[in-house]
């Protein structure tokens, strides 16, 4: 798949799927542009990547005033974005009488309420015929105990995506989402901190956790002219997790 001369913006990039999205971009000839909170975590990405297609953005995209960051960048590099991978999103778990005020604000800021605000303001960006992908999760279908907040924030992005394939098919723009399973990345460790592994992988058909580069590729061919038909549609990465789960 190439993308050279294309632009790609992803949220959330500096580490686990958007950064193997990121460098899979950069592989395939792109333009790539990575947010992220931490700086540090952005300067090493860069370092790790090591390409001068990649840009870097310090934006909190959790919050209106950090997506204003993104949405400045852009467009004062007046870029045409092709590909906007809405990846940015955080897990706590806890069973519903234990969940937290703030657990669930910061849940439904970082997933929904950034996800949604960030596709809005880039939308004038976005070129006609351009694609919009969200990571969504397993867990939108799923009805894990202690998931409770994690996984409304996921259905919440499946539907607001759907909607939004709907909406922008005039301009020929695709709205997509990807749903992994179980996936080893630095995130997934912290939000499964103490939880025994072992019982990810044995929940999955191919009894094994996914990696990041296995996302990465199913994003580039969403993104790509080989998925030219497909919108409004969420594409499960999982190793068969949902239907084991129902063996």
């Amino acid at each position: 798949m190439d993308f050279t001369n294309k632009n790609v913006v992803i949220t959330g990039g500096s580490t686990g799927i958007g950064f193997a999205t990121a460098k899979a971009f950069i592989q395939a000839g792109a333009q790539v542009y990575i947010t992220g909170r931490s700086a540090d975590n952005l300067k090493k990405a860069a370092a790790a990547i090591d390409s001068d297609r990649l840009k870097t953005v310090v934006s909190d995209t959790a919050t209106l005033a950090g997506i204003a960051v993104l949405e400045q960048e852009i467009a004062t590099s007046e870029t045409t974005i092709d590909v906007l991978f809405l990846n940015a999103g955080i897990g706590l778990f806890a069973p519903i009488d234990q969940v937290t005020e703030e657990e669930f604000d910061a849940q439904f800021n970082t997933n929904v309420k950034g996800a949604f605000f960030t596709m809005q303001k880039l939308l004038p960006h976005i070129a006609q015929g351009g694609n919009i992908i969200f990571t969504s999760s397993t867990v939108a279908t799923a009805a894990n105990m202690g998931t409770g907040i994690y996984s409304a924030t996921k259905g919440a992005l499946n539907k607001i995506a759907q909607i939004a394939a709907n909406e922008l098919a005039a301009k020929q723009i695709r709205v997509n989402m990807v749903s992994p399973g179980p996936t080893a990345t630095p995130g997934f460790d912290k939000a499964t901190e103490g939880m025994e592994k072992a019982l990810f992988s044995s929940a999955t058909a191919l009894q094994r956790m996914g990696h990041a580069d296995e996302i990465a590729n199913t994003v580039l061919f969403m993104a790509s002219g080989k998925a030219s038909f497909i919108t409004g549609t969420e594409l499960l990465v999982d190793g068969g997790y949902i239907t084991y789960s129902m063996k």
